[in-house]
Parts: structure tokens; C-alpha cells; sequence
């Protein structure tokens, strides 16, 4: 049988790269939402989801977050984080008049954030439009040469549609990454044996007590003084009302036996409810792969 992997399409998003640098021979299936990938794996109409869950600059993924942590049999089994670099592409007959009569740019509403100072200092009377994707805002541009326009995207959406880039690595920080997640019905690790493995994190959720005064401090030295490193934590409304919290916390270390959940019993003791989302390896894509035509 073979494995069908969905992910946040269309085709040339960030989110296929991620897709490509995790899996092989694969069959792979776009998506229009987050929450349609989560579904589908849920549903059993795939095996495996790949969606964006935190970008450095734009934090984290709400949609991803908050519909995930509604799915109890759906577990994060693998992480892959994807250098962000960003390329101003038009179609290939308007290579020479890009920057004379060029009149919109299209791209997700994120990239065109992360390009704010191009934009600004480059091309500051051109009208930025959003899309769904740098994907659809790329292949847009592809299906559309009599108008002069030109679409944010990746070096795989260039490639994928057709495209020329004119600039590229318009993007403000070079430091930008975004973390992709791998999501599976199994808690079983999802492991890759095309890229090298940076390292182990468990991720929970954890929601407190709302009589306990100095609950969360309580908390947080439960993993202190098991001298567990978390990299994360951030709140979250539950949407039950105003002051409800919930907390995610990435803990850098696979689940063991001991120290793990002991750390989970600690917190349930104090009448919290901690919730397992998945313990997984996490890789850093090199973001090289296809030589760039300007």
C-alpha cells in the first residue's frame, strides 16, 4: 500500500519543500487549509500531514495550534525546519519590463511582511495584493503574461510554474526559518533518512487550575529541577472565555520513562491538565537545492 502524504498546496509553497526534504517517492496531495490537512489525516484519507506551525519572524501558526490541540488522535511525529527566502518573479515575457510597468505584486500576506523593505525602498508605488500562498500567487502570475504583475515566492514555485527571478532574497532578515511539523494518527516518531537530525523535543499543552494562585511558577519548576530545558512556551486562549489559558511547551528531550512523566504527574497533582502532542526528532533543511535563474 502505498503512503499518501497531504500538505498545505498548492504546489511551490515553503510547505512542499519541507514535503520533498521528508519523503520520496511518496504520493503527495495539495490542500487548500491547514485544517483540511488535519482532517484528512484524521479521516484516514492520507497517512501523513506536513503544516506550518511557527515562523521566527511571524510566530507561531495559530490556525495550525488551535485546530491540532482539537484533535486528540492526531500526534506531531516529525519536524523540519525550512530557511525562508523570498524571490520577486514575473513570467518570462515581462522579464524586461518588470521594473518599469510592473503594477501588482502578489504573495501570502506573511511574505509580503518579511519583504517589507524591499517593497518600501524598491518599488514603494506598486500595489501589494495577498493570496493564499506564495504557490497560488505564483501560479497566477504564470497564467496570466498580458498582465504586469509579479508574485513573492520560492525558487521552487519559479521553477514549478515557469517563472523568471529578477531579485532575489528580497526578504528583511536572512535569519528567517519556519518550522514545519509532520502529523500522523501514530505517536510513533517519524524519522528521515535524507536529512540530518538536529536534535529531540516533546511537545505538550498544559492548562491550569483557575483557583491556584502561582500555578504556573509551580509549573515551571516542575521541569526546572528536573533540569529539563524547555525552548518554548507560549499561551493560548482555550476560547472558553476571557483569562482562560492554555500553555504549549516544547521540552528539548525525547520522552523517556522517568523524568518526562514525572514532570506530567507533578503538574496533574497540582490539578492541571496536560495534554501529549507528540515526541519527535527535528531537522533543519539546508535551503539549497535548485540554482537560482536571474
Amino acid at each position: 500500500m502505498s503512503v499518501k502524504v497531504g500538505y498545505l498546496g498548492p504546489k511551490g509553497t515553503f510547505t512542499k519543500i519541507a514535503v520533498d526534504s521528508m519523503f520520496n517517492g511518496e504520493e503527495k496531495q495539495g490542500y487548500k487549509s491547514i485544517p483540511q490537512c488535519i482532517d484528512a489525516v484524521e479521516t484516514g484519507e492520507i497517512d501523513y500531514a506536513v503544516v506550518p506551525l511557527e515562523n521566527a519572524i511571524e510566530g507561531t501558526v495559530n490556525v495550525t495550534l488551535d485546530y491540532l490541540i482539537q484533535k486528540e488522535n492526531v500526534k506531531i511525529v516529525s519536524e523540519v525546519i525550512v530557511p525562508i527566502r523570498q524571490h520577486l518573479m514575473v513570467h518570462p515575457d515581462n522579464v524586461t519590463l518588470y521594473q518599469e510597468k510592473v503594477a501588482i505584486i502578489y504573495s501570502h500576506p506573511h511574505a509580503i511582511a518579511q519583504c517589507h523593505s524591499y517593497l518600501r525602498e524598491k518599488l514603494p508605488n506598486v500595489d501589494a495584493q495577498t493570496m493564499g500562498s506564495t504557490g497560488a500567487a505564483a501560479k497566477y502570475v504564470s497564467e496570466h503574461p498580458e498582465e504586469q504583475i509579479a508574485a513573492i515566492a520560492n525558487h521552487l514555485a519559479a521553477k514549478e510554474y515557469g517563472l523568471v527571478i529578477v531579485e532575489k532574497d528580497i526578504h528583511d532578515f536572512d535569519n528567517n526559518h519556519t518550522r514545519f511539523v509532520v502529523l500522523h494518527k501514530s505517536k510513533n516518531a517519524l524519522t528521515s533518512n535524507k536529512l540530518e537530525e538536529k536534535g529531540y523535543k516533546t511537545t505538550i499543552t498544559v492548562s491550569l487550575p483557575s483557583d491556584r494562585p502561582g500555578a504556573l511558577h509551580q509549573v515551571l519548576s516542575a521541569f526546572a529541577w528536573r533540569n529539563l530545558n524547555l525552548s518554548k512556551i507560549e499561551s493560548r486562549p482555550m476560547k472558553t472565555g476571557l483569562g482562560n489559558y492554555y500553555f504549549l511547551i516544547d521540552i528539548e528531550q525525547k520522552l523517556d520513562d522517568v523524568l518526562i512523566p514525572n514532570a506530567i504527574a507533578e503538574m496533574e497533582s497540582l490539578g492541571c491538565t496536560v495534554e501529549l502532542l507528540g515526541s519527535y526528532p527535528y531537522y533543519l533543511h539546508s535551503g539549497n537545492g535548485v540554482t537560482l535563474t536571474v
